[in-house]
């Protein structure tokens, strides 16, 4: 939504698993912004999980419009299975960095079409190990060992296609974004409501950061690590 509201140049793809789910949303997001909204915003299913839909979702973005600008790799879960670790860090795997990169491959003939391509993995500071051994990190104390193994993963994810996508002519843009403590969906209405309560900020802001590398704004960031916070400035891996 944020950057359909920054600029008619911008059509965005709104990923959902199904195409129903995917249209109720696209319609929320009308009715509550319809007025400022200047791009344009259509809807493809896509389930990281399943290979036939991440290509029927790039069939379809490369006859309708033949390249892709900007991946963002925003699909991602928390799996509670306090009994079962192993089962818990597996689910984790699947969704937070293998969909993703089955996704990045998928797509990886369109964005070599773009003249300035992007690819941002939605991560957390929760997968940096460096944070993870400071003893005066704000969330030492938290545990979730599955998801903070698979945001790890998906960093490394990004370090790589980092360096492997700098090889193309058009040099990708690859980065691992922070988007901070956000009120969500990821752990249901009773973990909004725990966020909201706790002083979580609203999705809102991590989307103007989003927008802001988008239009080129954190380039300098990008080259200098390419771990972007929300916030500002770039984080340790």
């Amino acid at each position: 939504m944020a950057l359909a509201q920054t600029s008619a140049d911008f059509h965005i793809i709104l990923g959902a698993r199904t195409e129903e789910k995917g249209k109720a949303a696209l319609s929320s997001i009308q009715a509550s912004n319809g007025s400022s909204l200047k791009g344009s915003i259509s809807v493809a299913q896509i389930d990281v999980t399943k290979l036939e839909t991440i290509t029927a979702a790039k069939e379809q973005v490369e006859k309708q419009f033949g390249k892709l600008d900007v991946l963002i790799n925003n699909a991602g879960i928390i799996a509670y299975q306090e009994s079962d670790l192993v089962k818990a860090t597996r689910q984790s795997l699947e969704v937070n960095v293998l969909g993703q990169m089955m996704v990045t491959d998928t797509f990886e003939p369109l964005l070599k079409k773009s003249a300035k391509p992007y690819i941002i993995y939605v991560s957390s500071e929760q997968g940096s190990i460096t944070t993870r051994l400071d003893p005066d990190f704000k969330f030492r104390q938290l545990r979730g060992e599955s998801y903070r193994i698979s945001k790890a993963a998906l960093n490394m994810l990004s370090a790589c296609h980092r360096y492997n996508f700098s090889e193309w002519e058009n040099k990708a843009r690859v980065i691992a974004f922070n988007p901070g403590w956000c009120i969500t969906n990821l752990t249901g209405e009773k973990g909004r409501e725990m966020r909201t309560k706790m002083g979580a900020r609203d999705a809102k802001e991590p989307a103007r950061g989003l927008v802001e590398v988008v239009l080129g704004k954190r380039d300098d960031d990008i080259e200098k690590n390419g771990m972007v916070d929300t916030d500002g400035g770039i984080l340790p891996w």
